[in-house]
């Protein structure tokens, strides 16, 4: 395995610019014919017999199509066509540079289809996706790690949770999301909640604005609130690897992350869907700091499986090879 990636976050900028660099780079070498294509036994075999299993459970986890779930004649696009959209007004450059990444090394006649942006609904053909809704069996969403340079951003938290402030944060876009609105009406004006929308264009940005807040101010709260937006709670992730607790009620959907397997009380803490019981579910854990603890560490646990990039590249990958198995027959 590779050396894992373990980073504070160096700023939106100095991380895209990065990201556009290298992928800039790795796409033109791709059209131009250069670079190996991927064997699935070879990626197999470079693995243990513990991350060979790890990887083809989460691959079957992230593609779940039912058998007989055949891409329709003339749907979708070929890899071989696959081609990053210069004159796009929209581009969703961030998504297809990731899952050019993956696709880019199978054979180019194999076609797929694909929906980018925030996913919340169940697809008509068989997809790739950033996110789905949470549900049980088959799915036709095929999720893949996508728009990683914004969503998968951890942090290296030095404070203990002992140390942080009896209280949590909400710093957040309210816009269309009824469900933000009703945390800030039921929770802004409680001392232990130090909650605001950054954006002026929705909601009550009159009684409710505050200012943007950074990561590094955040994470002097031992609570920080991760609710859901158009579709993930975007800050799940660096909350899960930083020393304080993420709270927010069951999730409704789930992307890369696996949100859908995260175990309430276990990895996060749970409050009610109208966030009713957030103050007793607080001083709950103030007053008990070593269950407080022992979620942190299962929150690290978890965070930690998703930091070596190219071990996610082959999970990715092995999600790939199933899917193009089932639907271009």
């Amino acid at each position: 395995m590779k050396k894992p990636l373990s980073r504070r976050s160096l700023g939106k900028g100095a991380d895209r610019l990065g990201f556009y660099v290298s992928n800039f780079g790795r796409y033109f070498a791709r059209r131009l014919g250069i670079g190996k294509r991927w064997n699935r036994a070879e990626a197999l075999a470079r693995l243990s017999d513990g991350e060979r299993a790890v990887a083809l459970e989460r691959a079957a986890y992230y593609n779940r199509l039912p058998e007989g779930c055949i891409l329709p004649e003339g749907a979708g696009t070929e890899v071989g066509e696959f081609r990053y959209p210069f004159g796009k007004k929209k581009k969703y450059a961030t998504y297809f540079f990731d899952l050019f990444r993956v696709v880019s090394a199978f054979p180019s006649t194999c076609r797929f289809a694909y929906t980018f942006g925030d996913v919340d609904w169940e697809t008509e053909l068989p997809e790739f996706v950033k996110t789905r809704p949470i549900r049980e069996g088959a799915t036709r969403s095929v999720l893949m790690p996508l728009n990683r340079v914004r969503h998968f951003r951890f942090v290296d938290d030095q404070t203990p949770f002992a140390e942080k402030k009896d209280a949590i944060v909400f710093r957040n876009v309210v816009r269309g999301q009824q469900h933000r609105l009703d945390f800030l009406r039921r929770w802004a004006d409680n001392p232990m909640v130090d909650a605001g929308q950054v954006n002026t264009d929705w909601g009550e940005p009159e009684r409710y604005l505050k200012p943007f807040m950074s990561i590094d101010d955040q994470l002097g709260y031992k609570f920080i609130a991760c609710i859901e937006g158009n579709d993930v709670a975007t800050n799940l992730k660096w909350v899960m690897s930083s020393n304080s607790l993420a709270v927010m009620p069951r999730p409704k959907f789930e992307s890369w992350y696996m949100e859908g397997l995260l175990e309430p009380d276990v990895h996060y803490v749970l409050v009610k869907d109208d966030y009713s019981d957030l103050e007793e579910r607080m001083r709950h854990y103030i007053g008990h700091p070593e269950e407080a603890e022992e979620i942190i560490r299962n929150a690290h646990r978890w965070v930690d499986r998703f930091r070596d990039r190219d071990f996610e590249l082959t999970v990715a990958r092995l999600t790939s090879d199933r899917y193009f198995n089932l639907t271009n027959r």
